[in-house]
């Protein structure tokens, strides 16, 4: 994936954007679960305090965007045929770290971008529907606009991301092929979470330090 439209995933899926085009009023409920999420976020960006504690940032956007993401269904979709295959021990790590994961880089996003702005494109939305796809564009001064969709299953009455496509790329495709080509090259599952776990604790360990 490109270094632009990573960057601008990460930002979107964040929420650090100010919402334009579409009324806040005018917004439905899978657009406003997304909408609620950037607002908790914009206004704790506000406080530089707060932006320069690494680990109190991790714990605020795990807080805020873990209920409008559906992790268990991302996990399984992301490992594909191998969630079938793996123990529920297995599965409830890699859910673990792999959470983690998104949390540690979308928490240093928030940390680093700031200026950006997206637009909410009308919504084709059947009535009785639990899936829908919410269209939106990344607006960035002096560049063209970064499409980006989000996937939302309604759940239990909620409203929950398990997919972000930017400009026709899938965050679960992406690290599907990613996982899958280190457990061909690790061997096993185990082995791949036990490789997890310890990135992501070096890379806390470095963001606290």
């Amino acid at each position: 994936m490109k270094t632009k439209q990573y960057l601008g995933l990460v930002i979107v899926l964040l929420g650090l954007l100010s919402v334009t085009a579409i009324k806040a009023s005018d917004l439905l409920p899978p657009q406003m679960a997304i909408q609620e999420a950037s607002d908790k976020l914009q206004q704790k960006l506000q406080d530089k305090a707060f932006s320069q504690n690494f680990a109190q940032v991790a714990q605020f956007v795990d807080q805020t965007i873990y209920p409008h993401t559906d992790f268990d269904k991302i996990s399984e979709l992301v490992l594909g045929k191998l969630w079938g295959t793996a123990s529920s021990d297995e599965q409830a790590r890699f859910k673990r770290e792999f959470q983690t994961l998104l949390v540690r880089t979308y928490s240093r996003a928030f940390v680093e971008f700031k200026d950006w702005t997206v637009r909410f494109l009308p919504l084709d939305m059947p009535n009785g529907g639990n899936k829908v796809v919410v269209k939106t564009e990344v607006l960035q001064p002096g560049l063209q606009p970064i499409s980006v969709n989000y996937r939302m299953l309604l759940a239990n009455g909620e409203w929950k991301a398990y997919d972000i496509m930017i400009e026709g790329v899938s965050l679960v495709t992406n690290y599907r092929s990613t996982f899958s080509n280190e457990v061909k090259t690790k061997g096993s599952l185990d082995a791949v979470i036990d490789g997890l776990a310890k990135r992501n604790a070096e890379a806390l360990a470095a963001n606290n330090s």
